[in-house]
């Protein structure tokens, strides 16, 4: 048995440890204890039906992640993990199923090998999908997020209920840009994996592999960031044809993208506190990730390494007959045996070091451009500014000019005026002067009538005066001498008529 065989037969050793896989009955609300792999422990609202099986997925004693699967397509809607970072390519895969799902009433309440299931299972692939179903397809068992079960780093131990079915060329990419995200842009901007949730799902198509299992239409996945005061949700689609790079989007217009327009997370993870800046270093980042997709060619079937990595992720390797082909056969392939995988480490090495290259000339090339793009627009912008600095002082001129005249114009005038004030002010008094001197005569014969009248007027006053007293005078005496005279009358009169 040579050493690649004692190495499978070490890593599925170490597995011996329990793997359990609970069917969350319809009952119960949500998912259980894996609950805590849900924000806030609430998992989405909007995509359980009744055709939906919700499986809470444990290991090695601890719970690993929540899946719900769809036993009408045979693909899961979706599955969610805190914070875990996706299997490291080349492990050897171990493919399990969960027996529950096609018999509830199983005793068996550990996820096993198909091989295993099929004589203790009843029903077995009535309501999930088997191994055997992507044989000679095609397609290709893709997890939407390849997150092993073992914590032995030589194994990697998945689920097919945590799987869909994907072209090899679809699922390499869809693995590669999950450990980019996940390595460059997400894990990087939330401090704790545990404050990390991760949801990946599926929406099927209408497509089936061999009438059984539904192709996705596309894959997405939803990233939430529960620091306080620092989070951030982001979104992520992927249509499986070829060709088409992954897609960053807000986690609302995800949701609108899915069936029955489900919430993936409440209150849209902290939507009020979310800190845009995060966000901002993040698609800094997914634009990276993006153009290097772009970049890199197609390699289905044309890279010996995307070969046997698919090969390998496919299916378990299998035991090799072991034939008798005697001493020298068995020295002669110990010999080549390491030489081989000598000739494959090197080139998959030369092929990883082109790779490496060629994304960091085309990251240098991509940052000149930009640097470039950058300066050309700063400078664009600089001399737009000083040509409509000059064109508005150049513009203003004409106006400045204007007035400037009109208040020289007024200066003048105000000075003459003053001018004229002072001259006016000192020729005021000779002027005077003289109108007086040559107005005198003028004033002085027309006054002559006027005094020749007033004295006139006095003389005749003071003749009538004097009249008036002499005949006053005379009137007066008159009056005394009658007054008298008739006095005497009286009396003689009064002593007559006595007398009689």
């Amino acid at each position: 048995m040579g050493t690649a065989r004692w190495l499978a037969l070490g890593g599925l050793l170490a597995l011996a440890a329990p793997l359990e896989g609970r069917l969350v009955r319809e009952q119960e609300a949500g998912f259980g204890e894996c609950d805590r792999f849900f924000y806030a422990g609430r998992p989405p609202t909007g995509l359980a039906t009744g055709a939906h099986a919700k499986v809470c997925q444990r290991s090695e004693g601890a719970e690993r992640f929540a899946t719900l699967y769809s036993t009408r397509d045979r693909i899961p809607v979706y599955s969610a993990l805190r914070g875990g970072r996706p299997a490291a390519e080349g492990a050897a895969p171990r493919w399990l199923l969960e027996p529950q799902i096609d018999d509830p009433d199983s005793h068996l309440e550990e996820v096993m090998d198909e091989a295993d299931a099929v004589a203790s299972v009843s029903d077995l692939g009535s309501k999930q999908a088997l191994s055997t179903d992507y044989l000679d397809s095609g397609y290709q068992r893709g997890q939407l997020y390849p997150f092993s079960l073992s914590s032995d780093p030589r194994m990697a131990t998945f689920t097919l209920t945590n799987a869909v079915p994907m072209t090899p060329t679809f699922r390499e990419r869809w693995y590669m840009n999950l450990n980019s995200l996940m390595e460059r842009a997400l894990s990087p901007q939330c401090g704790s994996r545990e404050d990390l949730y991760i949801i990946a799902g599926a929406v099927p198509s209408d497509r089936k592999v061999k009438g059984r299992v539904a192709i996705p239409e596309f894959v997405w996945l939803a990233a939430c960031c529960a620091v306080p005061g620092g989070g951030w949700a982001m979104g992520f689609v992927k249509h499986t044809r070829d060709g088409d790079v992954i897609e960053d989007v807000m986690v609302k217009e995800l949701e609108k993208l899915l069936p029955f327009n489900p919430q993936l997370f409440q209150n849209n993870c902290g939507e009020t506190e979310q800190d845009t800046e995060k966000m901002k270093k993040i698609l800094e980042m997914v634009n990276q990730v993006q153009d290097e997709e772009r970049m890199a060619p197609s390699e289905e079937g044309s890279s010996p390494l995307s070969g046997a990595r698919s090969e390998e992720l496919a299916l378990p390797p299998a035991e090799a007959p072991m034939d008798g082909s005697g001493f020298w056969g068995k020295l002669l392939g110990f010999i080549a045996s390491p030489l081989i995988k000598l000739f494959q480490l090197m080139f998959y090495l030369a092929v990883g070091i082109l790779k490496n290259v060629v994304y960091f000339l085309w990251y240098v090339t991509k940052q000149v451009i930009r640097g470039t793009k950058s300066c050309l627009y700063h400078l664009g912008s600089a001399t737009i500014s000083y040509f409509v600095a000059i064109g508005e002082e150049l513009a203003s001129i004409p106006w400045k000019v204007l007035r400037v005249t009109a208040k020289v114009i007024r200066a003048i005038l105000r000075i003459l005026c003053c001018l004229t004030k002072a001259i006016c002010r000192i020729l005021g008094v000779p002027v005077r002067v003289l109108v007086d001197v040559a107005t005198f005569p003028v004033y002085t014969v027309g006054a002559i009538p006027t005094v020749c009248k007033d004295i006139a007027v006095g003389l005749g006053g003071t003749l009538s005066l004097l009249f008036d007293t002499a005949f006053g005078t005379m009137g007066g005496l008159f009056q005394v001498v009658f007054s008298v005279c008739k006095s005497i009358g009286y009396k003689v009169t009064f002593d007559n008529s006595g007398e009689l």
